[in-house]
């Protein structure tokens, strides 16, 4: 099936210039939004791919570009050198930074005439970190984390977080181990806004097609669960 998605560049502005971000819009032309929360890998196909897939199950989709300031649109790859030059641009990322442009995110969508409803934050890896904090800053209406790594040392602000959260991770993750999740889950527990998933036999980075860990069924399951999470709390 064959859905038109248009997109284009945007400048997302912020309190001492702009930076920007890959807006992708659906057919429709209007309705609620979703902010893309990019892995370490920067502005790449993949993350693209992922903002046009919301934009085609009708969503107005911004992925903003988190590394604007150490290296802009920069895209990478996952394996060697490219994996390499994404750790070093995480390690010059400062989050609070980052999360105060995820911020501008939201309130350059909510002054797009095309957005109608709420606005949520979707985050990858690092992205599912910035998601989580973008929830606790209180500038997104739903968040959403896959394999958000850290989250679980940033605890401390989940009782600011009063937006509906979502968690996935893989159960392969050696990254995000078991009792990492388990704190999580264990730290939501009682809310009935919040989910935290699990997928056998996944790895991290299990949503993404361009990588070796790619997991097409947890991926597929990830994306319904989220996206009837989204329906669940949308205006």
């Amino acid at each position: 099936m064959t859905v038109s998605v248009t997109s284009r560049w945007i400048d997302i502005p912020t309190d001492g210039g702009s930076f920007q971000g890959y807006l992708a819009l659906p057919k429709t032309g209007t309705g609620p939004a979703v902010i893309i929360l990019q892995e370490i890998f920067g502005m790449n196909a993949h993350i693209r791919s992922v903002a046009d897939q919301y934009a085609a199950d009708s969503y107005i989709a911004l992925a903003p570009d988190v590394f604007w300031c150490t290296q802009p649109r920069v895209e990478l790859g996952y394996e060697g050198a490219d994996r390499q030059k994404a750790m070093e641009l995480l390690q010059k990322t400062d989050a609070d930074a980052a999360v105060a442009d995820v911020g501008a995110a939201a309130k350059a969508l909510r002054a797009l005439p095309e957005v109608t409803g709420k606005v949520a934050a979707i985050g990858y890896c690092f992205g599912g970190r910035l998601a989580y904090l973008a929830a606790a800053q209180g500038s997104v209406d739903v968040a959403v984390a896959y394999y958000g790594g850290g989250i679980q040392n940033a605890l401390d602000k989940a009782d600011q977080i009063k937006a509906p959260i979502q968690f996935h991770y893989g159960e392969l993750d050696a990254h995000i181990p078991a009792d990492a999740v388990d704190t999580v889950r264990q730290r939501f527990a009682g809310r009935k806004d919040a989910e935290v998933h699990v997928y056998p036999q996944a790895d991290h980075g299990f949503n993404c097609g361009d990588r070796a860990s790619y997991n097409a069924k947890a991926s597929g399951l990830a994306h319904e669960r989220t996206l009837t999470f989204l329906g669940e709390h949308r205006q």
